[in-house]
């Protein structure tokens, strides 16, 4: 989730204090509905990540220029793994690599009856973090270490607008989005890590996440950029108008895209071993 997009920034309205107090308390508001669903688990939990899927695959479909018939087919493929993530399939001893071949078997399907690569990859780019938040979920500690993928990738984005926005400096990544500085990724890392140490002295977060975090706050940022290359290519400010002032789903999770399934797998990683 980022509190504004970099590559609309040359745009004086956005840089209002009206704008950017609407930003800031519709972002607070996603937080809060992603961290009641979060607490509540179970049903709550998966039926919140399969609507930003859904919306995501939606968008994703927009940016590789489809017709609204083939965006839905999109969205009819990635529901029926959706589906198999829900907490009641699990009475049914579905294990998560049979979904994860579901996942790629969904993307399989997109490509033969579309013939194009890049948007059967939205399938994998929308439903593999839902398929990783609801692994690390159901896992002990579930919520805190939810809480952890989602908190790091949300400080990294305010670390990175506040700082950016300060201090500006070198940009980032010009070409991509102009807006982006070191400055702003390091103030970014530097807060997702200060969020983790927090988890870690005050809530018990293992120190091989709470090291890794970082590392992770370096991925989102990279997710974002992918996000926004994805947008240049196809000539869109924002990947849909879903959240007024705000854009797309995409636009607020992308940074969590790459980040969910590392975290999930140095979640479980002890459990290779044990």
């Amino acid at each position: 989730m980022t509190l504004t997009d970099p590559d609309k920034a040359p745009d004086q309205a956005l840089r209002t204090p009206s704008n950017l107090q609407l930003r800031m308390i519709a972002s607070i508001g996603m937080i809060a509905v992603a961290s009641i669903a979060l607490t509540l688990g179970g049903i709550a939990f998966w039926l919140l990540g399969v609507v930003a899927a859904l919306f995501m695959m939606a968008e994703w479909s927009m940016l590789q220029g489809a017709d609204a018939k083939t965006k839905r087919m999109t969205q009819f493929a990635l529901s029926v793994p959706l589906a198999l993530m829900a907490p009641a399939s699990l009475i049914l001893v579905v294990h998560d690599f049979f979904t994860l071949g579901l996942l790629a078997g969904a993307a399989f399907f997109v490509v033969i009856t579309t013939r194009k690569p890049q948007l059967a990859l939205g399938i994998l780019y929308c439903g593999l973090p839902v398929l990783a938040l609801m692994i690390i979920r159901r896992q002990d500690d579930g919520i805190l270490y939810t809480l952890w993928a989602l908190s790091l990738v949300w400080a990294c984005d305010i670390g990175a607008f506040f700082t950016g926005r300060t201090l500006r400096g070198p940009k980032l990544a010009p070409v991509i989005s102009p807006n982006k500085t070191w400055s702003g990724l390091i103030g970014g890392v530097v807060l997702a890590g200060a969020v983790a140490a927090v988890l870690h002295t005050h809530y018990g977060l293992p120190m091989r996440l709470a090291l890794a975090t970082p590392v992770l706050a370096v991925l989102a940022q990279m997710g974002d950029l992918y996000e926004s290359w994805l947008k240049r290519v196809a000539g869109v400010k924002d990947s849909g108008n879903i959240l007024p002032g705000h854009g797309g789903v995409m636009d607020r999770l992308d940074g969590l895209v790459p980040v969910a399934p590392i975290a999930a797998a140095l979640v479980l990683l002890p459990n290779l071993y044990a």
